[in-house]
């Protein structure tokens, strides 16, 4: 009995061809254009299980397998052998309403999997033209799950709808209709249908929303983006170009630059050593002396404004009678200097510049008034370094020094009842001022007490070891005065010859003196006074004295006319006598 459906074969639904095989035909396999056309009317609606009406999918017509006898095997798969002529454009027909209800399950008249699996599309193949393969229409300009992208539709398609349950063909068409697959959606977008024969589409695992869907999302989305890079550009470059003019302000970000004090008016109290070398340097000089046989260096000190120097005789020796004499000023100015008077016993010379003006003297202390301890300072040329200020105490008083005695004849000996000092002296510093803390000259610097009797690398000159020695001022000022007023300078005497080879505790008379005269000076002050040859001095003004030259230097600390209390022993007895010193031409 026929009820409307096909009397022939069923189609499968994996009846797809298979590469590599051979595709046989039944005898009555119809031609490819007959195959082409539709057997059911592809454009009426089709009523949905659900009541509704929705558009109808493209036809998709399959290939029937041909019809095999019961007695023989299963054959292979039918394999379609594409036409060779070119497809014939699907003519729409009218489709006869389904003669039953629609199965509630949708359950394939053909079998399949069942009502949950949707049954896949099958593409049938088309001849290949000579001018390349057409793209079917149902999937040209698609995005890779059969949607179209927007604008580019192909004419006649329309987009499956969305989230429909899969519908069994049995329920679609009436008995006796050929059954047309529709294109289902797929259920996942990760994993879409593949068609080699289709159009090129978009990977398979991740086909993504169509093109232009949200344009302008993007576009936002790009702007802010680029926006926010421009402001962190700016951002970056502020802060770059401030590290960088940081760094060449203060030459790098690792320099180290260490705290320092602002400059200050440079005032200094005037009794601190810069105070006082401040106030004295002006009036100090250096002085370089040149002669036949040797040459030399100094200092001195300005004395007055006529252009008077006072300086040791062991500075200007070297010029002897016609040599050279320069004097350089504390400010570089440099002048022609000549010998006024010197006297060998003293130790002591005066200079004259001329022609220079605006003289400075060096204001002249009391060195009766110095105390031990009392803060001095020394100025002068050590070495030929003009302007070195050093600074100390004063560290002994009446100190009997003697110095010189080259010639060997005695006569450049000269005996001086010194100040002692800690300042450093040196060679060089000869002739310099030793100021108080008022910056007035209370001693000439004159000699040092070397630690290996004068040798050393530098002209056999030693350093200073502590122990310096000035002539108070006091005896300086007299002989300076007689320099300049008389160029000579008169030694207090007591008119006695002393025997300097005595070696015990006190001066000896000697009992003979020189051209074997007598070693008491007739009508000298020592004979009116009631020395004997042979008496052994042991004291002037009650303070010992322990040999000749001690004796000498007692003396000289002295003026001519003064009077002088000695005590002395005579045959094992102590005397005391009292003589009025006399006066004697220095050399």
């Amino acid at each position: 009995m026929e009820d409307g459906k096909s009397t022939g074969p069923k189609a499968k639904w994996w009846s797809r061809p298979a590469p590599g095989r051979t595709a046989r035909t039944a005898p009555d396999e119809p031609s490819p254009v007959e195959d082409a056309l539709p057997t059911a009317d592809t454009t009426a609606d089709v009523t949905d299980p659900a009541g509704g009406t929705r558009e109808p999918a493209p036809d998709v017509p399959l290939q029937p397998p041909a019809a095999e006898p019961a007695s023989r095997p299963p054959a292979p798969e039918p394999v379609v052998q594409p036409p060779a002529v070119e497809p014939v454009a699907s003519v729409p027909a009218a489709r006869p309403a389904p003669l039953h209800e629609p199965d509630e399950y949708s359950t394939p008249p053909y079998g399949g999997p069942g009502p949950w699996a949707p049954a896949p599309p099958v593409q049938r193949p088309v001849p290949t033209p000579a001018h390349g393969t057409p793209v079917p229409s149902q999937y040209a300009a698609t995005n890779g799950a059969g949607v179209p992208d927007a604008g580019t539709t192909a004419p006649g398609f329309t987009p499956p709808p969305q989230h429909s349950p899969p519908q069994s063909p049995r329920s679609q068409h009436p008995q006796g209709a050929q059954p047309v697959l529709q294109p289902q959606q797929p259920q996942s977008t990760q994993w879409v249908q593949y068609d080699p024969w289709g159009a090129p589409r978009r990977p398979l695992t991740d086909p993504g929303p169509p093109l232009g869907a949200d344009n302008g999302r993007k576009k936002g989305r790009r702007g802010s983006v680029l926006i926010g890079a421009v402001l962190l550009a700016l951002v970056a470059g502020g802060i770059g170009g401030g590290i960088g003019s940081y760094i060449e302000r203060n030459g790098g970000l690792t320099r180290v630059e260490l705290p320092q004090a602002g400059r200050n008016s440079g005032g200094r109290a005037p009794d601190s050593v810069a105070g006082i070398a401040a106030s004295a340097l002006p009036s100090v000089v250096t002085l370089h002396v040149s002669g036949t046989a040797e040459s030399g260096t100094g200092t001195g000190f300005v004395l007055d404004n006529r252009g008077h120097i006072l300086t040791n005789n062991h500075v200007v020796a070297p010029a002897g009678s016609s040599g050279e004499i320069t004097v350089t000023f504390s400010g570089g100015e440099t002048a022609r200097a000549e010998v006024v008077g010197k006297d060998s016993g003293y130790d002591l010379a005066v200079v004259k510049v001329t022609g220079v003006s605006g003289l400075k003297p060096l204001p002249l202390g009391n060195s009766d008034n110095v105390q031990v301890g009392d803060p001095v300072v020394a100025i002068g040329a050590p070495f030929d370094l003009s302007n070195t200020v050093t600074s100390g105490i004063i560290s002994a008083k009446d100190r009997p020094i003697t110095a010189g005695g080259e010639k060997g004849d005695g006569s450049d000996i000269s005996y001086v009842d010194a100040l002692q000092t800690d300042a450093p002296i040196n060679p060089g510093n000869s002739g310099g001022p030793l100021v108080d803390t008022d910056a007035q000259v209370i001693g000439i610097n004159s000699a040092i007490r070397a630690a290996d009797n004068g040798s050393s690398t530098e002209g056999g000159q030693a350093g200073s070891i502590g122990l310096g020695f000035a002539i108070p001022i006091n005896q300086g000022k007299r002989v300076a005065e007689e320099l300049i007023n008389t160029g000579k300078a008169t030694h207090p005497v007591i008119g006695v010859t002393l025997d300097m080879k005595y070696t015990g505790d006190g001066a000896k008379v000697g009992v003979k003196g020189a051209a074997g005269k007598s070693a008491v000076a007739a009508d000298g002050p020592g004979a009116r006074a009631g020395i004997k040859p042979g008496d052994v001095i042991t004291a002037v003004d009650g303070r010992r004295v322990h040999s000749g030259e001690e004796l000498i230097v007692k003396i000289r600390a002295h003026r001519p006319g003064d009077r002088l209390d000695l005590t002395l022993t005579r045959g094992g007895k102590d005397l005391s006598i009292s003589l009025t010193l006399g006066s004697a031409t220095g050399t």
